[in-house]
Protein backbone atom coordinates (compact mmCIF):
# COMPACT_ATOMS: atom_id res chain seq x y z
CA UNK A 1 0.00 0.00 0.00
CA UNK A 2 1.18 3.37 -0.79
CA UNK A 3 2.34 5.86 1.49
CA UNK A 4 -0.50 8.17 -0.05
CA UNK A 5 -2.88 5.44 0.52
CA UNK A 6 -2.00 4.63 3.94
CA UNK A 7 -2.19 8.37 4.56
CA UNK A 8 -5.48 8.45 3.83
CA UNK A 9 -6.90 5.61 5.39
CA UNK A 10 -5.34 6.99 8.59
CA UNK A 11 -7.34 10.40 7.88
CA UNK A 12 -10.49 8.44 7.28
CA UNK A 13 -10.30 6.28 10.42
CA UNK A 14 -9.47 9.07 12.72
CA UNK A 15 -12.08 11.70 10.81
CA UNK A 16 -14.61 8.70 11.77
CA UNK A 17 -13.26 7.99 15.20
CA UNK A 18 -14.13 11.87 15.94
CA UNK A 19 -17.40 11.86 14.51
CA UNK A 20 -19.00 8.87 16.16
CA UNK A 21 -17.84 11.09 19.38
CA UNK A 22 -19.74 13.41 18.35
CA UNK A 23 -22.74 11.62 17.31
CA UNK A 24 -22.67 8.41 20.63
CA UNK A 25 -20.93 10.50 23.15
CA UNK A 26 -18.54 9.45 25.04
CA UNK A 27 -17.10 6.01 24.96
CA UNK A 28 -19.08 3.21 27.04
CA UNK A 29 -16.54 3.25 29.98
CA UNK A 30 -17.52 7.05 30.80
CA UNK A 31 -21.03 6.33 30.64
CA UNK A 32 -20.14 4.23 33.81
CA UNK A 33 -18.46 6.81 35.75
CA UNK A 34 -19.51 7.22 39.36
CA UNK A 35 -20.84 9.60 41.06
CA UNK A 36 -18.89 10.30 43.84
CA UNK A 37 -19.61 11.55 47.52
CA UNK A 38 -17.04 13.02 49.73
CA UNK A 39 -17.74 12.05 53.12
CA UNK A 40 -15.97 13.82 56.10
CA UNK A 41 -16.15 12.67 59.86
CA UNK A 42 -13.76 11.46 62.66
CA UNK A 43 -12.43 8.00 61.80
CA UNK A 44 -9.00 9.05 64.13
CA UNK A 45 -8.66 9.91 67.59
CA UNK A 46 -11.97 9.60 70.42
CA UNK A 47 -14.81 9.84 68.25
CA UNK A 48 -13.62 7.61 65.62
CA UNK A 49 -16.18 5.36 66.16
CA UNK A 50 -18.60 7.08 65.77
CA UNK A 51 -17.48 8.19 62.52
CA UNK A 52 -16.91 4.58 61.56
CA UNK A 53 -20.13 3.21 62.74
CA UNK A 54 -21.77 6.14 60.31
CA UNK A 55 -19.30 5.06 57.33
CA UNK A 56 -20.32 0.92 57.31
CA UNK A 57 -23.76 3.07 57.47
CA UNK A 58 -23.44 5.16 54.26
CA UNK A 59 -21.68 1.75 52.83
CA UNK A 60 -25.07 -0.34 53.51
CA UNK A 61 -27.10 2.09 52.19
CA UNK A 62 -25.02 3.20 48.94
CA UNK A 63 -24.82 -0.97 48.01
CA UNK A 64 -28.83 -0.55 48.16
CA UNK A 65 -29.03 2.34 46.09
CA UNK A 66 -26.50 1.35 43.78
CA UNK A 67 -28.61 -1.82 43.14
CA UNK A 68 -31.34 -0.16 42.64
CA UNK A 69 -29.95 2.23 40.06
CA UNK A 70 -28.31 4.53 41.55
CA UNK A 71 -28.98 8.12 39.58
CA UNK A 72 -29.02 8.96 36.15
CA UNK A 73 -28.07 4.88 35.48
CA UNK A 74 -24.49 5.32 37.17
CA UNK A 75 -23.33 4.21 40.34
CA UNK A 76 -22.84 6.27 43.80
CA UNK A 77 -19.13 5.81 45.23
CA UNK A 78 -18.13 7.01 48.88
CA UNK A 79 -14.99 9.10 48.96
CA UNK A 80 -13.96 8.95 52.86
CA UNK A 81 -12.14 11.96 54.65
CA UNK A 82 -10.60 12.10 58.32
CA UNK A 83 -11.34 15.38 59.97
CA UNK A 84 -10.57 14.39 63.40
CA UNK A 85 -13.50 16.21 64.34
CA UNK A 86 -11.24 19.35 63.80
CA UNK A 87 -12.68 22.30 61.66
CA UNK A 88 -9.05 22.91 60.98
CA UNK A 89 -8.73 19.24 59.34
CA UNK A 90 -12.40 19.52 57.70
CA UNK A 91 -11.19 22.42 55.65
CA UNK A 92 -8.13 20.52 54.21
CA UNK A 93 -10.56 17.75 53.19
CA UNK A 94 -12.70 20.36 51.75
CA UNK A 95 -10.00 21.52 49.47
CA UNK A 96 -8.89 17.67 48.86
CA UNK A 97 -12.64 17.36 47.38
CA UNK A 98 -13.05 20.18 45.37
CA UNK A 99 -9.12 19.96 43.48
CA UNK A 100 -10.64 16.12 43.06
CA UNK A 101 -14.04 18.01 41.61
CA UNK A 102 -16.52 16.05 43.98
CA UNK A 103 -19.57 17.52 43.47
CA UNK A 104 -21.02 16.55 46.90
CA UNK A 105 -19.53 16.38 50.61
CA UNK A 106 -21.50 14.57 53.18
CA UNK A 107 -20.63 15.00 56.73
CA UNK A 108 -22.64 14.14 60.07
CA UNK A 109 -20.70 14.48 63.54
CA UNK A 110 -19.76 18.16 65.24
CA UNK A 111 -21.47 21.57 64.86
CA UNK A 112 -18.53 23.16 64.68
CA UNK A 113 -17.44 20.98 61.87
CA UNK A 114 -20.75 21.64 60.17
CA UNK A 115 -20.28 25.29 60.96
CA UNK A 116 -16.83 25.47 59.31
CA UNK A 117 -18.08 23.73 56.44
CA UNK A 118 -21.22 26.41 55.56
CA UNK A 119 -18.69 28.99 55.72
CA UNK A 120 -15.97 27.53 53.78
CA UNK A 121 -18.24 25.91 51.02
CA UNK A 122 -20.03 29.22 50.49
CA UNK A 123 -16.89 30.85 49.94
CA UNK A 124 -15.84 28.00 47.71
CA UNK A 125 -18.80 28.23 45.29
CA UNK A 126 -19.23 32.12 44.94
CA UNK A 127 -15.17 32.63 43.94
CA UNK A 128 -15.92 28.86 41.49
CA UNK A 129 -18.56 29.10 40.00
CA UNK A 130 -17.32 25.91 37.67
CA UNK A 131 -16.61 24.16 40.49
CA UNK A 132 -19.12 24.39 43.25
CA UNK A 133 -19.95 21.91 45.85
CA UNK A 134 -22.96 20.74 47.69
CA UNK A 135 -23.37 20.38 51.50
CA UNK A 136 -25.24 17.56 52.62
CA UNK A 137 -25.24 17.44 56.21
CA UNK A 138 -26.41 14.23 58.08
CA UNK A 139 -25.78 15.20 61.46
CA UNK A 140 -24.60 18.79 62.84
CA UNK A 141 -27.12 19.67 64.63
CA UNK A 142 -26.91 22.82 65.75
CA UNK A 143 -29.88 25.10 65.59
CA UNK A 144 -28.24 27.81 64.60
CA UNK A 145 -26.74 25.95 61.31
CA UNK A 146 -30.20 26.37 60.06
CA UNK A 147 -31.11 29.75 61.29
CA UNK A 148 -28.68 32.19 61.64
CA UNK A 149 -26.23 30.85 60.08
CA UNK A 150 -28.38 29.42 57.05
CA UNK A 151 -26.74 29.21 53.60
CA UNK A 152 -28.12 28.01 49.46
CA UNK A 153 -25.77 25.61 49.69
CA UNK A 154 -26.22 23.68 52.88
CA UNK A 155 -28.97 20.93 53.27
CA UNK A 156 -29.80 19.20 56.55
CA UNK A 157 -31.18 16.05 56.39
CA UNK A 158 -31.79 15.93 60.18
CA UNK A 159 -33.80 17.63 62.59
CA UNK A 160 -32.21 20.89 64.49
CA UNK A 161 -31.53 20.75 68.00
CA UNK A 162 -34.57 22.86 68.71
CA UNK A 163 -37.17 20.30 66.89
CA UNK A 164 -35.13 17.10 68.72
CA UNK A 165 -35.19 19.06 71.90
CA UNK A 166 -39.02 19.60 71.34
CA UNK A 167 -39.76 15.83 70.97
CA UNK A 168 -37.65 15.38 74.08
CA UNK A 169 -39.16 17.74 76.93
CA UNK A 170 -42.42 16.97 75.62
CA UNK A 171 -41.94 13.27 76.39
CA UNK A 172 -40.68 13.68 79.94
CA UNK A 173 -42.91 11.99 82.29
CA UNK A 174 -45.42 13.84 84.16
CA UNK A 175 -43.77 12.88 87.53
CA UNK A 176 -40.75 14.08 86.83
CA UNK A 177 -39.91 16.87 88.72
CA UNK A 178 -36.17 17.92 89.06
CA UNK A 179 -33.33 18.03 86.16
CA UNK A 180 -29.82 18.28 85.64
CA UNK A 181 -28.93 19.77 82.49
CA UNK A 182 -25.10 18.60 81.07
CA UNK A 183 -23.75 19.01 78.26
CA UNK A 184 -20.62 19.29 75.92
CA UNK A 185 -19.20 22.85 75.71
CA UNK A 186 -18.93 23.29 71.97
CA UNK A 187 -21.31 24.76 69.67
CA UNK A 188 -23.81 21.58 69.31
CA UNK A 189 -23.71 21.20 73.44
CA UNK A 190 -24.37 25.15 74.04
CA UNK A 191 -27.86 24.76 71.51
CA UNK A 192 -28.77 22.02 73.34
CA UNK A 193 -28.54 23.79 76.31
CA UNK A 194 -30.35 26.85 75.07
CA UNK A 195 -33.00 24.52 73.82
CA UNK A 196 -33.77 22.08 76.20
CA UNK A 197 -33.80 25.60 78.20
CA UNK A 198 -36.45 26.73 76.12
CA UNK A 199 -38.83 24.29 75.67
CA UNK A 200 -38.56 23.24 79.92
CA UNK A 201 -40.27 26.67 80.14
CA UNK A 202 -42.38 26.25 77.50
CA UNK A 203 -43.76 22.88 77.69
CA UNK A 204 -42.77 22.24 81.44
CA UNK A 205 -42.53 24.78 83.70
CA UNK A 206 -42.92 22.67 86.67
CA UNK A 207 -40.09 21.45 86.02
CA UNK A 208 -36.63 22.67 88.29
CA UNK A 209 -33.57 22.78 86.83
CA UNK A 210 -31.36 22.02 89.74
CA UNK A 211 -28.17 21.47 87.95
CA UNK A 212 -27.22 23.43 84.31
CA UNK A 213 -23.29 22.71 83.25
CA UNK A 214 -21.19 22.61 80.32
CA UNK A 215 -17.99 19.85 80.14
CA UNK A 216 -14.66 20.00 78.32
CA UNK A 217 -15.68 18.20 74.83
CA UNK A 218 -14.17 14.79 74.35
CA UNK A 219 -11.50 15.70 77.38
CA UNK A 220 -13.10 14.34 80.49
CA UNK A 221 -11.34 10.99 81.35
CA UNK A 222 -13.25 10.85 85.12
CA UNK A 223 -16.85 11.33 85.90
CA UNK A 224 -17.07 10.60 89.09
CA UNK A 225 -16.96 14.43 90.20
CA UNK A 226 -20.30 14.89 87.85
CA UNK A 227 -21.57 12.01 89.29
CA UNK A 228 -21.33 13.89 92.90
CA UNK A 229 -22.72 17.05 91.86
CA UNK A 230 -25.78 14.98 89.76
CA UNK A 231 -26.58 13.46 93.64
CA UNK A 232 -26.43 16.34 95.44
CA UNK A 233 -28.25 18.17 93.68
CA UNK A 234 -31.77 15.67 94.29
CA UNK A 235 -32.13 15.39 90.51
CA UNK A 236 -34.66 13.34 89.23
CA UNK A 237 -33.11 13.15 85.32
CA UNK A 238 -30.32 13.93 83.75
CA UNK A 239 -30.84 15.63 80.66
CA UNK A 240 -28.08 15.88 78.41
CA UNK A 241 -26.76 15.67 74.79
CA UNK A 242 -23.68 13.78 75.45
CA UNK A 243 -23.01 11.54 72.63
CA UNK A 244 -20.17 8.71 72.48
CA UNK A 245 -17.15 8.93 74.91
CA UNK A 246 -18.56 11.41 76.94
CA UNK A 247 -21.98 10.04 77.42
CA UNK A 248 -20.85 6.32 77.62
CA UNK A 249 -18.21 7.29 80.46
CA UNK A 250 -20.92 9.09 82.26
CA UNK A 251 -23.27 6.46 82.01
CA UNK A 252 -20.44 4.15 83.66
CA UNK A 253 -19.55 6.34 86.05
CA UNK A 254 -23.27 6.87 87.35
CA UNK A 255 -23.84 2.97 87.08
CA UNK A 256 -20.84 2.33 88.95
CA UNK A 257 -21.66 4.38 91.65
CA UNK A 258 -25.35 3.18 91.97
CA UNK A 259 -26.78 6.43 90.95
CA UNK A 260 -30.32 6.13 90.69
CA UNK A 261 -31.68 8.85 88.07
CA UNK A 262 -33.38 8.56 84.86
CA UNK A 263 -30.73 9.74 82.05
CA UNK A 264 -32.97 11.72 79.16
CA UNK A 265 -30.77 11.61 76.42
CA UNK A 266 -30.71 12.95 72.77
CA UNK A 267 -28.18 9.84 71.44
CA UNK A 268 -28.09 7.23 73.83
CA UNK A 269 -29.01 5.31 71.17
CA UNK A 270 -25.46 5.60 69.23
CA UNK A 271 -22.83 3.31 69.40
CA UNK A 272 -21.76 2.07 72.58
CA UNK A 273 -24.62 3.65 75.07
CA UNK A 274 -26.76 0.90 75.72
CA UNK A 275 -23.64 -1.54 76.63
CA UNK A 276 -22.15 1.10 78.97
CA UNK A 277 -25.51 1.44 80.58
CA UNK A 278 -26.99 -1.98 80.34
CA UNK A 279 -29.42 -3.94 82.81
CA UNK A 280 -28.85 -0.52 85.08
CA UNK A 281 -30.97 1.46 82.01
CA UNK A 282 -34.17 -0.54 81.98
CA UNK A 283 -37.29 1.86 82.24
CA UNK A 284 -34.51 4.75 83.02
CA UNK A 285 -33.04 5.49 80.07
CA UNK A 286 -34.56 7.54 77.13
CA UNK A 287 -33.15 8.52 73.74
CA UNK A 288 -34.62 10.71 70.61
CA UNK A 289 -34.03 9.18 67.55
CA UNK A 290 -34.39 8.76 64.02
CA UNK A 291 -35.10 5.44 63.61
CA UNK A 292 -34.36 1.64 65.32
CA UNK A 293 -36.44 -2.00 64.27
CA UNK A 294 -38.54 -1.14 66.91
CA UNK A 295 -39.90 1.76 65.47
CA UNK A 296 -40.83 -0.18 62.00
CA UNK A 297 -42.61 -2.48 64.42
CA UNK A 298 -44.50 0.14 65.81
CA UNK A 299 -45.35 1.93 62.60
CA UNK A 300 -46.24 -1.68 61.16
CA UNK A 301 -43.74 -1.20 58.25
CA UNK A 302 -42.31 -4.05 56.80
CA UNK A 303 -39.67 -2.40 54.55
CA UNK A 304 -38.10 0.07 57.40
CA UNK A 305 -38.28 -3.60 59.50
CA UNK A 306 -36.18 -5.16 56.81
CA UNK A 307 -33.31 -2.73 56.57
CA UNK A 308 -33.72 -3.37 60.05
CA UNK A 309 -32.99 -6.72 59.92
CA UNK A 310 -30.20 -6.81 56.84
CA UNK A 311 -28.25 -4.71 58.39
CA UNK A 312 -28.18 -6.37 61.53
CA UNK A 313 -27.07 -9.87 59.61
CA UNK A 314 -23.33 -8.42 59.18
CA UNK A 315 -23.47 -5.65 62.03
CA UNK A 316 -23.29 -5.69 66.15
CA UNK A 317 -25.23 -2.67 66.67
CA UNK A 318 -28.57 -1.10 65.48
CA UNK A 319 -29.57 0.54 62.09
CA UNK A 320 -30.33 4.00 63.69
CA UNK A 321 -29.74 6.37 60.16
CA UNK A 322 -32.91 5.96 58.53
CA UNK A 323 -32.46 9.90 57.39
CA UNK A 324 -28.86 9.29 55.95
CA UNK A 325 -31.43 6.81 54.10
CA UNK A 326 -33.54 9.40 52.91
CA UNK A 327 -30.96 11.74 52.06
CA UNK A 328 -29.42 9.45 49.69
CA UNK A 329 -32.72 8.68 48.54
CA UNK A 330 -33.77 12.54 48.16
CA UNK A 331 -30.36 13.01 46.22
CA UNK A 332 -30.70 10.60 43.90
CA UNK A 333 -34.26 11.88 42.97
CA UNK A 334 -33.02 15.11 42.52
CA UNK A 335 -30.09 14.25 40.72
CA UNK A 336 -32.66 12.54 38.02
CA UNK A 337 -34.96 15.42 37.94
CA UNK A 338 -32.00 17.56 37.27
CA UNK A 339 -30.45 15.53 34.54
CA UNK A 340 -27.49 16.37 36.17
CA UNK A 341 -25.25 16.60 39.00
CA UNK A 342 -24.52 20.22 38.86
CA UNK A 343 -24.48 21.05 42.23
CA UNK A 344 -26.73 24.59 41.74
CA UNK A 345 -29.27 22.05 39.79
CA UNK A 346 -29.52 19.69 42.28
CA UNK A 347 -29.76 22.09 45.19
CA UNK A 348 -32.68 23.51 43.50
CA UNK A 349 -34.22 20.14 42.57
CA UNK A 350 -34.07 19.45 46.75
CA UNK A 351 -35.81 22.69 47.67
CA UNK A 352 -39.72 21.96 48.61
CA UNK A 353 -38.76 17.89 47.98
CA UNK A 354 -41.87 16.06 49.58
CA UNK A 355 -40.36 12.10 50.36
CA UNK A 356 -41.61 9.57 52.10
CA UNK A 357 -39.92 7.38 54.18
CA UNK A 358 -39.97 3.68 54.46
CA UNK A 359 -41.55 4.21 57.69
CA UNK A 360 -44.59 6.18 56.02
CA UNK A 361 -43.79 9.48 57.46
CA UNK A 362 -43.44 12.48 55.38
CA UNK A 363 -40.35 14.56 55.34
CA UNK A 364 -40.64 17.57 53.03
CA UNK A 365 -37.11 19.66 52.61
CA UNK A 366 -37.80 23.29 53.52
CA UNK A 367 -36.82 25.83 51.08
CA UNK A 368 -36.47 28.61 53.08
CA UNK A 369 -33.70 27.34 55.32
CA UNK A 370 -32.93 23.78 53.61
CA UNK A 371 -33.65 21.88 57.03
CA UNK A 372 -35.53 18.60 56.80
CA UNK A 373 -38.87 19.02 58.36
CA UNK A 374 -38.85 15.15 59.49
CA UNK A 375 -40.25 12.93 62.31
CA UNK A 376 -38.60 12.03 65.59
CA UNK A 377 -39.00 9.05 67.68
CA UNK A 378 -38.72 8.74 71.60
CA UNK A 379 -37.41 5.24 73.19
CA UNK A 380 -37.11 3.52 76.76
CA UNK A 381 -34.52 1.09 77.08
CA UNK A 382 -36.80 -2.07 77.87
CA UNK A 383 -36.62 -5.86 77.44
CA UNK A 384 -40.42 -5.23 75.61
CA UNK A 385 -39.22 -5.06 72.54
CA UNK A 386 -38.64 -7.56 69.22
CA UNK A 387 -34.94 -6.56 68.93
CA UNK A 388 -32.46 -5.83 71.10
CA UNK A 389 -29.88 -2.94 71.11
CA UNK A 390 -26.17 -4.31 70.84
CA UNK A 391 -27.02 -8.07 72.01
CA UNK A 392 -27.43 -6.80 75.50
CA UNK A 393 -31.07 -8.16 75.94
CA UNK A 394 -32.73 -4.63 76.18
CA UNK A 395 -33.79 -2.54 72.79
CA UNK A 396 -35.75 0.47 72.16
CA UNK A 397 -39.48 0.45 73.06
CA UNK A 398 -41.31 3.70 70.95
CA UNK A 399 -42.96 5.57 73.59
CA UNK A 400 -43.77 8.90 71.75
CA UNK A 401 -43.90 9.76 68.04
CA UNK A 402 -43.71 13.07 66.91
CA UNK A 403 -44.31 14.02 63.03
CA UNK A 404 -42.77 16.40 60.80
CA UNK A 405 -45.55 18.53 61.21
CA UNK A 406 -45.41 18.46 65.07
CA UNK A 407 -42.07 19.80 65.12
CA UNK A 408 -42.35 21.82 62.05
CA UNK A 409 -41.02 25.42 63.58
CA UNK A 410 -39.87 28.98 62.83
CA UNK A 411 -36.83 29.67 61.72
CA UNK A 412 -34.78 33.42 61.50
CA UNK A 413 -33.17 32.03 58.32
CA UNK A 414 -32.72 35.28 55.61
CA UNK A 415 -30.72 32.98 52.81
CA UNK A 416 -28.96 34.41 50.07
CA UNK A 417 -29.66 32.61 46.65
CA UNK A 418 -27.48 32.79 44.11
CA UNK A 419 -27.73 34.72 41.08
CA UNK A 420 -26.57 32.04 38.52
Amino acid sequence: MSFCLRLICYSFAVAFTIFSLMVFGRPAAAAEETIKLAYTDPFSGPFASGGDEFLKAFQFIIARKNAMGGALGRKFEIVPFDDKLQPAEALIALKSMTDQNIPFVMHCTGSNVGSALIDAVSKHNARNPDNRILYLNCGALATELTNEQCDFWHFRFAGSVDMRAAARIKSLPADLKKVYLLNQDYLFGQSIQHDSKKWLAKLRPDIEIVGDELMPFGKVQDFTPYIAKIKASGAQSVVTGNYNRDLNLLIKAAVDDGLNVRFDTFLAHLIGGPTAIGPAGENRLTSVMEFNGNVAVDQKSAAAEKIAIDWRVDHQTDFSTLNFLTMIDMLADAINKAGSTDPLKVALALEDMHYKDLDGQENIMRKEDHQLLMPYYVGVFSKDVKYDSEHTGFGWKNIMTATAADLTLPTVCKMKRPTE
